[in-house]
């Protein structure tokens, strides 16, 4: 089984900034870390390796020191690493970033699985990974918290919903976002650090995927940062004294003026 792993290099939340001409996160500089639930994503792919054989392939789009979250990734048991990297890509928003890990998930070609993260911690918005299956045209799971089993071309899995879970299944290939109850990540073994630093990074730029220009970085994007700006801090709550009732009459009053 043929697995690629998408993932994210996030800066760490304490240490955000924000760029004030151009509103995008600042990342050059700033302690970086793998997308925490980009891990669970990390240690499935893993697993499914180990059980069915085949390989696990990470990859990411980010700026060239990206590339040590994808040695990272290696040291936990990722076969081959790919950084898609060009000026070109700069300012993508969820649409444009899809789109360019899709091309990129194309020239890797032979695949059984594509996981994700449910979402990426800088964003929240969790629509990169749907993106990218539908760029694909591939069936989709997302918000996924078991496998219950992969069989004759098909996978069964369990996804999280508000109200409890589903049962879903769906023919391969197929992509899944992955929610942190899947399992449990492991930590980095000697043999695996050791690959980490002489393995080869592929770094691919938007020529190498074929990637249109109109659809990459801020041409591709249609969604804009006009403004980031920390929310003013909440009033001192109200507090109504007196019986039950006056206080109760206190209240509508209050809200009757906010009304009117």
């Amino acid at each position: 089984m043929n697995i690629i792993v998408c993932i994210k290099q996030v800066p760490d939340t304490a240490e955000v900034k924000i760029d004030p001409v151009t509103k995008n996160l600042v990342r050059e500089g700033v302690k970086s870390m793998i997308n925490p639930f980009d891990m669970y994503a990390i240690e499935e792919g893993i697993r499914l390796k180990e059980k069915f054989g085949g390989k696990v392939v990470v990859l990411t789009m980010g700026p060239p020191q990206a590339d040590a979250i994808l040695r990272e990734a290696v040291s936990l048991g990722c076969d081959e690493a790919v950084l898609v990297s060009d000026r070109a890509f700069a300012g993508s928003d969820t649409l444009a970033t899809s789109y360019t890990l899709s091309k990129a998930v194309e020239k890797i070609k032979e695949y059984d699985l594509v996981i994700c993260g449910k979402q990426a911690i800088d964003g929240d918005t969790a629509q990169v990974g749907p993106g990218i299956a539908a760029m694909l045209d591939i069936p989709q799971i997302t918000y996924v918290r078991k496998i219950e089993e992969i069989v004759d071309g098909n996978i069964t899995a369990e996804r999280v919903t508000e109200d409890g879970y589903e049962v879903v299944q769906t023919k391969l290939p197929c992509l899944l976002t992955v929610v942190k109850e899947i399992n449990h990540p492991r930590l980095p073994s000697l043999k695996g650090k050791m690959k980490a630093k002489s393995v080869v990074i592929q770094v691919w730029k938007a020529a190498d995927i074929g990637a249109e220009e109109s659809r990459i970085g801020l041409k591709g994007s249609p969604t804009w940062v006009l403004n980031v700006f920390t929310p003013s801090p909440r009033e001192k709550g109200k507090i109504f004294e007196g019986e039950a009732k006056e206080a109760v009459d206190k209240l509508v009053d209050s809200l009757k003026g906010l009304i009117y």
